[in-house]
């Protein structure tokens, strides 16, 4: 009999939803080569091809497909029994914010487990950009948020989570050209990955100008992907069907963070517990 690690299922659901060797290790913190060695080490254990992968592509088979779902079920499963029999047990209610594409890619597992374990937490979630939030936050209107920053200017009180490299994103790829404004998709100021764009630029002495303004990442993106301008994105976060630009201005890092009360409420101290750990793992 063989047992499965978990650690390799992550990784698959993680290569499922990108589409992506790069972004896959981007976001569980490996190399391109670990990601296809655990991807090669469970179709092995399965005796199944999970992947079709040429020298661009990455595309889960139909029987990759079918392990998805009890794949994700089990790591839940796991997660969920860790955080139960490794914590005491914390009720309340809990307001709890988070910017839109941290929210998409991240919260759904992360959340999913977390009201598992403590079934006595009463959650109420809120998405929304960071500056709302932050307003939010001061005005008492909420527990514990999550917030994209510059590392170089915190908010106060804030504790890093981890940095986000960001790149240039484009429906196709492209050269960088100075001679004509560079049309920008961008959410609306203050932006973290607004103000990196508009910096690289600005140093290059590019112009550029907005084209497509939205609150809302996945606005972005359909902008993007329809060819009416760039975006900054995080590497680990760049959507399928959307490419990268390779040789353009380079773009400082931003930095996720949790923003929480000096003295939370046990449900809030354990959210915030559980998420720095799902970030170390």
């Amino acid at each position: 009999m063989h047992d499965v690690d978990t650690s390799l299922l992550r990784t698959f659901v993680v290569l499922a939803e990108t589409g992506s060797f790069s972004r896959t290790g981007a976001r569980i913190g490996r190399s391109q080569s670990a990601v296809s060695g655990q991807i090669a080490k469970l179709e092995a254990m399965f005796g199944r091809v999970l992947f079709d992968r040429d020298t661009r592509n990455v595309r889960i088979t139909a029987e990759g497909e079918r392990l998805l779902a009890p794949a994700r079920a089990l790591i839940a499963a796991a997660d969920a029994m860790l955080e139960r029999f490794g914590t005491t047990e914390v009720a309340g209610e809990l307001r709890f914010g988070s910017p839109e594409d941290f929210a998409s890619a991240y919260l759904p597992e992360i959340l999913g487990v977390f009201a598992a374990a403590h079934p006595a937490v009463e959650l109420h979630v809120t998405c929304q950009l960071t500056l709302p939030l932050v307003e939010e936050f001061e005005a008492g209107g909420q527990d514990l948020i999550v917030v994209k920053q510059d590392p170089g200017r915190p908010y106060p009180g804030a504790r890093p989570l981890w940095r986000e490299r960001l790149v240039w994103v484009g429906a196709a790829p492209s050269d960088f050209v100075v001679t004509r404004p560079l049309p920008l998709v961008l959410s609306p100021a203050p932006c973290v990955y607004r103000s990196r764009a508009i910096g690289a630029l600005e140093a290059t002495g590019g112009a550029w100008t907005v084209v497509f303004t939205s609150p809302s990442f996945a606005g972005c993106a359909a902008a993007v992907r329809a060819g009416l301008g760039y975006a900054v994105m995080p590497q680990a976060m760049v959507p399928a069907g959307l490419v990268a630009q390779s040789g353009w201005p380079p773009l400082a890092e931003a930095e996720i963070a949790l923003l929480g009360a000096v003295r939370p409420t046990p449900a809030a101290a354990a959210l915030a517990r559980f998420i720095e750990d799902r970030v170390r793992r």
